[in-house]
C-alpha cells in the first residue's frame, strides 16, 4: 500500500567516525503523523536517510536491518524509483538547491517524474502560492535567506506529492507564522493519506497535529554542561557602546536594510527576531564588516572587532579535522582555551573527525569554537545559533553567551527560537522599515501590537525571561 514504511532493526555507522544510528524498528501506516526527536547527534538525520533510501545508495557505511518503503526493500530498489514515492527535505536546505531560479527549482523535480506540461504548470503555481514564493519566482535560490531557502526546499519536495514525506528539521529556520502555516499544510496532507515523518527539535509546533506519534531516539546523554567563568576581558567602563548610524544595504537592486540607527551597550545579550527574509543575517554581516553598507558602525571610535558565527556552518568549515578547524591560522593559540572549548561545546570526541561529517548542530558548535578561540575583542554575533541544538545544548549556549556578556562583551544573536530569545537581556523586533520594538525581553514579549505589525505572535508555551530552557 502506498505510504507505508517498515523499519526492522535498522542501524547504521558512518565509515569516517563509526557513529550513526542505534537499532530502530517502526511501522508506519498511510496518513500517519510521526515526530522523531532526541538529543543532538542521536541519529535523526541518519534515520531520515535510511527511510528514503539515501542510505545505502548514497552513503556507504555499515547498514544493518532493512527498510521497506511501499513494500519495496530500499537496499534492493533503485533510488530513482524510491524517489517516486518518498520525498526528503534536508536539514540544510542550501544542500538541496540545484537550479538557477525558484521556479526552476520547483519544476526540476516535477520534470524528473515525467509529468505532463500542463500538470507541471498547475502544480508550480499552486506551490508558489501556498509557500508565499510568487514574488521570488525568478530569484536565484542562493540569494534567498535561510528561511526562504527552507520554504523553497519544502515547496520543491511537496510539489511532487510523494506518498511518504520525510522532513529533517523543517521548522528550524522558519518564523513562527511560517511554522504554523507549514504544520497546517502537513495536517492537510496527512488527512488525504500522505505519511508525514518529521525530525524536529521545535516539537511544540507539531503538537497540534491530531494523532501525532512520537519516536524518541537515544543518543549521547544530554549532559548538564557547566560553563566556567571566562578569562578577564575589558570592563564595561573600558569598552564604549556599539553605535550604528544610517545603515542601509541593497542586494541585487532590492533594499534590505533602510536607514537603520541604534546603539547597544556592552556586557549584554541582545536577540533580534523578525520574519524570514527581513534582513537579520544581512544586519549581522554588516556589523561584522562582511557586507558592504551605507552608514557607520563604530565602537570606541573605530570599526568594532566582532566575531561572526554563520547561519550555515558549511560555509565556515573546510579543514580535515575539528582540531585543525578550530586552530586554523591562529598564531600562538591559547591551548588552555582550546581544551575548554572542546569540553564546554561537547566536541572532545570529534576532535579528529572532519567537521563537515558532523550533524548540523555539531557543525554549528565547531564554528562557534573557531570564533571564540580567536577571542574577538568586542563581542560575538550568532546567526540562528539554536539550529540543530537540543534543549541541553541551547541551555549551554545561553549560559556561554551570558558568561561572555558578564565579562564585558556584546553578544547579538538572530533567532526564530522565541524561548531562546526570551533569555536575552534585550529583544529587538526587526521589520522591513527597521526596528518596530526594542527593549528588555519581558517588555517586548508583551508588546502584542509590535508583534502584530510584523505578522507574528508569541505562543503561550514560550518561556518567560528568567525561566530555564
Amino acid at each position: 500500500m502506498t505510504g507505508t514504511v517498515h523499519a526492522r532493526g535498522v542501524a547504521y555507522r558512518y565509515p569516517q567516525h563509526n557513529h550513526g544510528l542505534a537499532p530502530v524498528s517502526l511501522s508506519i501506516a498511510p496518513g500517519d503523523r510521526v515526530l522523531v526527536t532526541g538529543p543532538s547527534g542521536c541519529g535523526k538525520s541518519t534515520l531520515a536517510r535510511c527511510l528514503t533510501g539515501l542510505i545505502p545508495h548514497l552513503y556507504h557505511g555499515t547498514l544493518e536491518g532493512e527498510v521497506l518503503l511501499d513494500g519495496q526493500r530500499t537496499s534492493d530498489t533503485p533510488l530513482w524509483r524510491l524517489a517516486e514515492c518518498a520525498g526528503l527535505v534536508f536539514q540544510n536546505p542550501s544542500a538541496q538547491m540545484l537550479a538557477h531560479s525558484v521556479e526552476e527549482e520547483i519544476i526540476f523535480g516535477l520534470e524528473n517524474l515525467g509529468l505532463p506540461r500542463q500538470t507541471i504548470a498547475g502544480r508550480l503555481e499552486a506551490t508558489l502560492s501556498r509557500f508565499g514564493l510568487e514574488a521570488m519566482r525568478d530569484r536565484a535560490p542562493q540569494t534567498l535567506s535561510g528561511g526562504e531557502q527552507q520554504k523553497l526546499a519544502l515547496a520543491a519536495v511537496m510539489a511532487r506529492q510523494p506518498s511518504v514525506l520525510v522532513l529533517d528539521e523543517p521548522l528550524s529556520m522558519l518564523d513562527g507564522t511560517a511554522a504554523d502555516e507549514l504544520v497546517t499544510h502537513l495536517a492537510d496532507l496527512a488527512d488525504v493519506g500522505t505519511t508525514v515523518i518529521a525530525c524536529e527539535h521545535r516539537e511544540e509546533y507539531l503538537q497540534s497535529l491530531a494523532g501525532l506519534r512520537t519516536l524518541r531516539l537515544n543518543g549521547p546523554a544530554p549532559e548538564e554542561i557547566e560553563v566556567p567563568a571566562m578569562r578577564p576581558r575589558p570592563t564595561r567602563a573600558e569598552v564604549e557602546r556599539l553605535v550604528v548610524e544610517g545603515m542601509a544595504v541593497s542586494l541585487g537592486g532590492r533594499p534590505i536594510l533602510r536607514n537603520l540607527s541604534f546603539a547597544l551597550e556592552p556586557g549584554q545579550v541582545v536577540a533580534v527576531v523578525g520574519r524570514n527574509g527581513v534582513g537579520k543575517t544581512t544586519l549581522l554581516r554588516a556589523l561584522a564588516g562582511l557586507q558592504k553598507h551605507e552608514g557607520a558602525v563604530r565602537m570606541n571610535g573605530s570599526r568594532p572587532d566582532l566575531g561572526l558565527v554563520f547561519q550555515n556552518a558549511d560555509l565556515q568549515l573546510f579543514n580535515a579535522t575539528v582540531r585543525e578547524e578550530i586552530l586554523f591560522r591562529v598564531p600562538q593559540p591559547d591551548m588552555e582555551l582550546y581544551e575548554w572549548l572542546l569540553a564546554a561545546l561537547g566536541l572532545a570526541r570529534y576532535e579528529e573527525i572532519p567537521p563537515l561529517l558532523l550533524s548540523e548542530g555539531e557543525k554549528k558548535r565547531v564554528a562557534l569554537a573557531t570564533v571564540l578561540l580567536r577571542q574577538p575583542r568586542h563581542g560575538v554575533l550568532l546567526d540562528e545559533p539554536s539550529l540543530g541544538q537540543d534543549t541541553a545544548h541551547k541551555a549551554m549556549l545561553i549560559r556561554l553567551a551570558r558568561a561572555l556578556a558578564d565579562a564585558g562583551q556584546l553578544i547579538i544573536l538572530t533567532t526564530h527560537d522565541l524561548p531562546l530569545a526570551a533569555q536575552a537581556d534585550q529583544l529587538a523586533l526587526l521589520g522591513p522599515e527597521g526596528f518596530v520594538a526594542r527593549g528588555p525581553s519581558a517588555d517586548v514579549l508583551r508588546d502584542d501590537a509590535a508583534w502584530s505589525r510584523l505578522g507574528l505572535s508569541v505562543p503561550e508555551w514560550v518561556h518567560a525571561p528568567g525561566d530555564q530552557l
